[in-house]
């Protein structure tokens, strides 16, 4: 799949280029030559039925992408079929539109383009623009999960290499859009992971420490019971992928209450947050396993007492957080067997972590870990401070 992304990442570029080309042509020479028209046309039909077929082959995005499949074309009418079903029809001739599956019935068994015969087609009238049609079956990781249908008058060898050529680029967006929702179905499961690890350490710790206000401070047990119900309401929430970092923040507050009433004055925390930027969105329980791996593989193996920072600062088009402790350090090389999967249960907060934010923002906002053995450990990550598609719910 890699190599697929990187074409039409290399496409899309190109057809930037190309349509920035056109613009500053027509500023300077009118409205350029016909072939610059034409490009322009082909370019900007392409892009509007990209957005619905990444949505994948259902009748909305059909009937969306198909306006914009006839005019790339240039053909009197064409269909897209889903899995036995008509999907859209676009165009005059729609009496034909019931016959369509039927048409394509050949294409999708063989799994190859079809030139449907004239005769299969003819209504009798003779000004129908629909007289024959090439099929193309829609491919999709091996699958058919559909086909292309173009109508005219006459089937050409020159339409149906077009007809060939377009539907490759259909099938193109629509493994898109299952890598999209193979990510995202990726992403809920590393959520569900990471939701599903609280620790129990800190679960009984937490319990452990609660109870030992009881007698001595009712009014201190009853607060802390409080911050760990909000905490766990917290953590397993069940709507969004993305929390503000306010919140996110806040939810680190309350964990960081707990351990405190555990360590005692062993535990220090300085927080250096930046106004503007607690409405940035993070994707949900980003910061808190980074900073429970600071208390718990910092400093609780350290026999004084230690300090953790969290900051979060305006860094241009970008935010930059870190969680920085003065523990006992971790060693990279485990590090580096942690966010890539093979620590075990230990490293799955840092893994998930790294792996979600890589997934949504890019290689560049994945976790950048300093630390040594006795030199500490500092946590550090980049995330923009606004993305398409991403929102805190």
């Amino acid at each position: 799949m890699a190599p697929l992304i990187t074409t039409l990442s290399a496409a899309l570029v190109i057809a930037a280029a190309a349509a920035a080309l056109f613009w500053l042509v027509r500023g300077r020479r009118g409205f350029g030559t016909p072939a610059d028209r034409a490009a322009f046309a082909t370019l900007h039909s392409a892009s509007l039925a990209a957005p619905p077929l990444r949505e994948g082959l259902n009748p909305d995005s059909a009937r969306t992408a198909a306006k914009h499949l006839r005019a790339l074309l240039g053909t009197p009418a064409l269909a897209v079929i889903g899995d036995g079903t008509l999907l859209a029809w676009e165009g005059p001739g729609r009496r034909h539109a019931a016959q369509a599956v039927e048409h394509a019935k050949d294409a999708m068994e063989a799994g190859r383009p079809w030139v449907v015969p004239a005769e299969a087609i003819d209504c009798g009238d003779l000004d129908c623009p629909v007289r024959s049609a090439v099929v193309v079956p829609l491919v999709v990781d091996g699958l058919v999960v559909g086909a292309l249908s173009v109508y005219a008058r006459q089937i050409s060898a020159g339409l149906v290499r077009a007809a060939g050529e377009v539907a490759h680029w259909v099938i193109s967006q629509l493994e898109l859009a299952e890598l999209d929702r193979s990510r995202t179905l990726l992403i809920e499961a590393e959520l569900r992971a990471l939701r599903a690890q609280i620790s129990p350490h800190f679960v009984y710790n937490s319990l452990t420490a609660i109870a030992s206000f009881v007698r001595t401070d009712p009014d201190q047990a009853r607060e802390l019971l409080l911050e760990f119900a909000e905490l766990t309401r917290y953590s397993l929430r069940r709507h969004g992928e993305f929390s503000t970092l306010a919140e996110e923040l806040h939810s680190v507050d309350r964990y960081l209450r707990l351990e405190r009433a555990r360590f005692g004055a062993r535990l220090r925390v300085d927080l250096l947050i930046a106004p503007e930027v607690l409405p940035v969105a993070v994707p949900f329980l980003c910061l808190q396993p980074l900073v429970e791996n600071a208390v718990r593989h910092g400093l609780g193996p350290k026999p004084t007492s230690g300090r953790i920072t969290i900051r979060a600062e305006d860094a241009g088009s970008d935010c930059r957080i870190s969680v920085e402790d003065d523990g006992v350090g971790m060693d990279p090389e485990q590090v580096r067997a942690q966010l890539a999967g093979k620590g075990g249960g230990e490293s799955l907060g840092l893994g998930n972590v790294d792996e979600r934010l890589r997934a949504v923002f890019g290689d560049d906002s994945g976790l950048v870990v300093e630390t040594a053995k006795g030199a500490g450990t500092k946590i550090t990550i980049r995330v923009p401070k606004y993305r398409s598609g991403v929102h805190a719910q």
